[in-house]
């Protein structure tokens, strides 16, 4: 199954943050959209970073409390890792097992197109094993 499929089914919807906003408040709209990461992109619709709650448990960590207040430029992920929409399951599971991250966005030339979580390429690796578990069981069951 590829990107483009998923996206499909689940929907394009990013949630976005802007450089200046601060670590509170970003962790504010993580919880109340329950999701755990956003993108952030400049003034432009450019994406610049990703932020995520592993990087606002660091920055807590390293800094305090203080670290609520200061914007999320100062710990967000900026070398992003993207995903392509005709990329597959599997080489995405690889990339990010590889490099240890939790979420991908989903450009489509310099355009975001989504945003894909571990969590969502798990649900459809298993539901497509389960659909080829289940073809090879009525396979053998036809005899």
């Amino acid at each position: 199954m590829l990107v483009s499929q998923i996206l499909k089914d689940k929907g394009d919807l990013v949630f976005t943050a802007s450089p200046q906003e601060t670590v509170g408040a970003a962790a504010a709209l993580l919880h109340t959209r329950r999701v755990g990461a956003m993108v952030v992109v400049d003034d432009k619709e450019a994406v610049v970073g990703i932020l995520s709650e592993r990087d606002i448990v660091r920055v807590i960590a390293k800094e305090g409390a203080s670290a609520l207040s200061k914007p999320i430029a100062g710990c967000m992920t900026s070398s992003v890792v993207f995903a392509q929409p005709d990329e597959s399951i599997d080489v995405l599971l690889e990339r990010m097992t590889d490099r240890r991250i939790r979420h991908l966005p989903v450009v489509k030339g310099e355009r975001l197109a989504g945003i894909v979580s571990i969590g969502d390429l798990v649900k459809y690796k298993i539901s497509e094993t389960q659909a080829e578990a289940d073809g090879l069981k009525a396979y053998i069951a036809a005899g």
